[in-house]
């Protein structure tokens, strides 16, 4: 066991003295992939801050129907007390608005008072507005009925009142996915950046190497002290990185805040968990590793 302690810390301490030995490739090596590693450090803080935001945000259980302009009071009424029959388990209340119940509401704004003067007539067209039962699949069901009503004869459009939370949800799924696409990419970074720094070094000390194994190394003696230095440079690089996330998180949520307050909600940008970031960590490490192991494996062959 000491043995074993003894190698790796001699490995360890071998990797050290490589990475000070060129200190400006190392800085650069590592300035790279910490940089390219804050990028969906900060997709994540982004991702992480938005979702219980979308979650707490009520949607409406209503939806509007506006029949066609040349429908009559008459056709509506009819309508109205249609899908109220048809659709009487998913709807807690409905109730029409008439086009001159709609004019009387815009007049009474002052700030419609000339626009609506000017015209010869009424442009608004009868409504019915449906009030939903609130069940946890109450999106889904909205959806539908909407769909449903909108291919009905005498229906001009249907509008959901939370569409744009909807619209939110879907760019938030598509962030994700473009979230797990970019660490791909960030992965394919980190090896190359590893794979590179450790060729050089292996090439610079082939020789060195070769008479290790003349005089008996094994090549996982050999082998150890790039492993390391993969892994450091993944480890060190990561640290890095969160610390450049989180500079970037102080003028983004200066920024983020007004567009916040704007739509009545509270967002801030944090870090994710220490544990998903030192989980990260270790995985960065382990990829440079291996990044390593491969690169000397070729580069010091017989």
């Amino acid at each position: 066991m000491r043995t074993w302690l003894r190698h790796h810390q001699y490995a360890f301490l071998v990797a050290l003295r490589r990475l000070k030995v060129q200190p400006f490739s190392s800085l650069s090596n590592l300035l790279v992939i910490a940089l390219t590693l804050a990028v969906p450090v900060l997709g994540a803080s982004i991702l992480l801050a938005a979702q219980p935001v979308v979650r707490e945000i009520p949607t409406s259980p209503e939806m509007t129907v506006f029949m066609k302009q040349n429908s009559t009071l008459e056709q509506a009424q009819a309508f109205s007390q249609a899908v109220g029959k048809e659709f009487q388990a998913e709807l807690a209340q409905i109730r029409l608005v008439s086009k001159e119940q709609a004019l009387k509401q815009l007049q009474s704004n002052p700030s419609w008072t000339d626009a609506l003067g000017a015209l010869p007539s009424n442009p608004l067209p009868h409504a019915i507005v449906l009030t939903l039962h609130e069940t946890p699949d109450l999106v889904t069901r909205a959806d539908t009925l909407a769909e449903t009503l909108q291919g009905r004869e005498g229906v001009d459009s249907v509008l959901l009142d939370s569409e744009w939370v909807q619209r939110l949800a879907a760019i938030l799924s598509f962030i994700r996915i473009g979230l797990w696409i970019l660490m791909a990419g960030v992965g394919v970074v980190v090896i190359a950046t590893v794979f590179n720094t450790v060729r050089l070094q292996a090439l610079n000390q082939r020789e060195e190497i070769a008479v290790a194994r003349l005089v008996g190394a094994t090549e996982a003696f050999v082998r150890r002290p790039f492993l390391y230095m993969g892994a450091l440079t993944g480890l060190t690089a990561s640290v890095l990185a969160c610390g450049l996330a989180l500079l970037a998180l102080t003028p983004l949520n200066k920024a983020l805040s007004s567009l916040a307050q704007s739509y009545g909600v509270q967002l801030t940008l944090q870090l994710p968990e220490f544990s998903l970031l030192l989980t990260a960590a270790i995985l960065v490490a382990i990829l440079g590793a291996l990044a390593a192991r491969w690169s000397v494996t070729r580069s010091t062959q017989y």
